[in-house]
């Protein structure tokens, strides 16, 4: 029986993936958080066996979290699952040891089958989050994403863009959307910093 440590800061997620992965029959949740630090105290005593992370918790990331874990050497292979393919993000997971790394919008049997391949000592990687990290630029922005990220940077609204571009509000929108969720970016600030930081603006 795999032993499972689930720690994930939206609740009905946290159910919904406990639920899915008790299906299992040969998995066991041992435990579950909605935060970093109550993870980190469960995960020392509960005997874990395969820890899966999300990234953006409250009081601890599952990046520091697994951090943690592999400094004091704990035998708990770690599956990080985010919606986040950023490049410093994943780095930082290689850093830790991390086992497997996963992005949210997988198939759920593909979750399944990496928790029993990392329980089994191997390292698996998203394929098309490797593929994305390894490319020239690493960028994971479109052309027209990036000509929309540049208007914001000069610190037009939507409506400005959409003038200069030639398009509706609703497709800058759309746009301003796949940008943060491709970024991880929770505002145009953050956003157009990210891509600086990363120099693909």
């Amino acid at each position: 029986m795999i032993k499972l440590y689930l720690a994930e800061d939206q609740s009905m997620l946290n159910s919904a993936l406990t639920q899915l992965l008790e299906l299992e029959d040969d998995f066991h949740v041992v435990g579950s958080a909605t935060n970093g630090d109550s993870a980190w105290n469960d995960i020392q005593k509960l005997g874990v066996d395969v820890a899966i992370l999300d990234i953006e918790m409250p009081k601890m990331t599952g990046l520091e979290l697994a951090s943690k874990i592999n400094a004091a050497n704990l035998a708990i292979k770690v599956v990080i699952l985010t919606t986040f393919a950023q490049k410093v993000y994943f780095e930082q997971a290689v850093k830790a040891r991390v086992a497997g790394y996963l992005l949210k919008d997988s198939p759920s049997d593909e979750l399944i089958e990496i928790i029993r391949e990392v329980n089994q000592g191997q390292t698996v990687y998203d394929p098309d989050l490797v593929v994305n990290m390894l490319s020239a630029d690493n960028n994971p922005l479109t052309t027209r994403e990036m000509e929309v990220l540049q208007e914001v940077g000069r610190g037009l609204t939507t409506k400005e863009i959409a003038n200069e571009m030639f398009l509706t509000e609703g497709t800058i929108r759309n746009y301003l959307s796949a940008i943060f969720s491709k970024l991880g970016a929770k505002s145009r600030i953050e956003a157009v910093q990210i891509a600086k930081r990363n120099g693909w603006s």
